[in-house]
């Protein structure tokens, strides 16, 4: 099984704005000061962009976890998406979306994932993962639009 979700937020702030703080490594490392997240390999600071990676290092109830993503989409100032390659799930995909409306910006975040380990994957979709997961890109989401921190 794979869980999804959205995660819809809205802003003043610019389009490009927005954006800008979405592709940086240093702005999501800051957003999960909670986790310890650090990027430790690819691209570790600054922008990143189209067919480029990064490998973060966070802790996650308790567990150190890797996870390395790849940005396998990119439609400047409207779209992009990044995707496991190598990580604690059985598959994960992010696409971020982003609409200028003249007067906000709204921003959708579309997650799948899957965990692994069958059954016993299925249950902690379930039972933690299906919270966790959106409260995590709400908390990171609120650091972007400048809500928190």
């Amino acid at each position: 099984m794979a869980v999804y979700f959205e995660c819809v937020s809205r802003t003043s702030q610019s389009v490009q704005a927005l954006w800008d703080k979405s592709l940086n490594i240093d702005a999501h490392t800051e957003s999960m000061k909670d986790s310890a997240e650090r990027a430790v390999a690819g691209v570790t600071t600054g922008m990143i962009g189209l067919g480029e990676q990064v490998t973060w290092r966070a802790t996650h109830f308790g567990v150190p976890m890797r996870m390395t993503s790849r940005i396998t989409a990119l439609e400047k100032h409207t779209s992009f998406t990044d995707e496991q390659l190598r990580g604690p799930f059985k598959h994960f995909r992010h696409v971020h979306e982003f609409i200028d409306c003249g007067h906000e910006t709204v921003m959708i975040d579309k997650i799948s994932f899957a965990a692994p380990w069958g059954p016993l994957g299925w249950l902690a979709e379930r039972l933690v993962l299906s919270w966790y997961m959106p409260r995590l890109i709400r908390s990171r989401n609120s650091f972007l639009l400048g809500t928190v921190g």
